[in-house]
């Protein structure tokens, strides 16, 4: 009898053993499973910006290179929330993902993490072509990518447009008009560039980067925009990016000297980031092929907006005089006439309300900083030789 209960209890043990072997094995597998649920759970209860729907035909899959930085992460909100398929592309050379996190998880949403010196294959029916370095300190540190991104980057982009049937929409810059000497610039000038001088690795960049846009054109038939974009600010902007926006609200918030170099008398315009926006998808969406600038035409002298910016932020800092800085243009101010007979688009945020929203946006910066909690710092903006620029 203890014989048969002996036997008995050792078939329990390695019945248990089994058994437990069994609940192990389908643990495992179905851990992937579980996986999904949570994230399929985290991704329906995480709250999006509004996103209107959009059906199939209507609906478009838009890549925006360099998406993830200043001007491509408020692209990218404008398009998803048109209700567009996005993937945004970007090294994080200047780009943070922390200006696209709100999106990471929809279903309209891709972020991937690539270089466009190196070729992408990809299903999609726009690209706007944004990658660059685009202030003084950051295109400057490192010439040479500099001018691989803007004509080896732009080359891949067009193959990739050429070879999927989309269209290209090239982010130019009014420095391809160097220091002008027409005033305001339009797009028929054809610019005075110092093709060796400090800033000539972003100038010529993109002057050949519009040259292979056309050269697409003519020779493949790619359908290409080309918006020629003046100096922009808004939110997101790097604090330590050397532009002169950034400086003088980062020194008048922070009590340090205002630096202006030269007399301060050199002219810059200056437009909202929402306005570019808006006048890129304008100009992606239109039959203009010719390049059109996107620029504010109120102009004003660097010592006033130092002036107007100090008064703003009601700051005690005082206005100090470096030397002035080399091939500094003189006086910028864009022609905006086509944009506005053949877009309908001008800006329309006032100066001053743009920077306030700007000013608080780096203040709320500055306090997260001081609170010790987690914010990456913009990555410090290094010159291997020179001065900032006013941009």
């Amino acid at each position: 009898m203890m014989r048969v209960i002996w036997l008995i209890s050792g078939l329990n043990r390695r019945m248990m053993k089994i058994l437990l072997a069994l609940a192990l094995i389908a643990y495992i597998a179905v851990a992937p499973l579980r996986e999904k649920i949570r994230d399929l759970e985290q991704s329906l209860s995480q709250k999006y910006p509004p996103v209107k729907f959009l059906s199939e035909k209507d609906r478009k899959r838009i890549l925006i290179t360099g998406g993830a930085g200043f001007v491509g992460s408020h692209l990218t909100d404008k398009l998803m929330m048109d209700g567009h398929e996005v993937t945004v592309v970007d090294n994080f050379f200047t780009g943070r993902k922390r200006n696209v996190e709100h999106w990471i998880g929809h279903e309209n949403f891709e972020l991937i993490n690539h270089d466009v010196v190196e070729p992408l294959y990809i299903e999609v029916d726009q690209i706007y072509h944004l990658a660059s370095p685009a202030s003084p300190p950051n295109y400057m540190y490192n010439p040479i990518k500099t001018l691989k991104t803007n004509t080896i980057g732009t080359l891949n982009m067009l193959g990739l447009a050429k070879r999927v049937g989309a269209r290209l929409l090239l982010a130019s810059t009014s420095e391809v008009y160097g220091d002008p000497e027409e005033h305001p610039q339009n797009e028929e000038y054809w610019g005075h560039v110092n093709p060796i001088g400090p800033r000539a690795c972003y100038d010529e960049g993109k002057r050949v980067a519009e040259t292979m846009c056309y050269a697409y054109m003519k020779q493949e038939g790619v359908e290409v925009r080309v918006a020629r974009i003046f100096n922009t600010f808004g939110s997101r902007m790097h604090m330590n990016d050397g532009r002169v926006v950034s400086n003088f609200i980062l020194q008048a918030l922070q009590g340090e000297p205002l630096t202006v170099y030269g007399t301060g008398s050199q002219t810059r315009a200056f437009q909202y980031v929402s306005d570019l926006v808006n006048g890129l998808v304008l100009l992606m969406n239109s039959n203009i092929s010719s390049p059109v600038n996107l620029g504010n035409p109120e102009e004003h002298t660097i010592l006033e907006f130092a002036r107007l910016i100090k008064s703003l932020v009601v700051s005690r800092s005082q206005i100090q005089f470096l030397p002035e800085a080399q091939d500094d243009p003189q006086r910028r101010r864009p022609d905006i006439r086509k944009a506005k007979m053949m877009l309908g688009w001008e800006p329309v945020v006032p100066l001053e309300e743009g920077l306030n929203k700007t000013i608080h946006y780096f203040s709320r910066e500055l306090e997260h900083q001081a609170n010790n909690q987690y914010i990456p710092k913009p990555k410090a903006a290094r010159m291997k030789k020179g001065r900032p620029r006013h941009n």
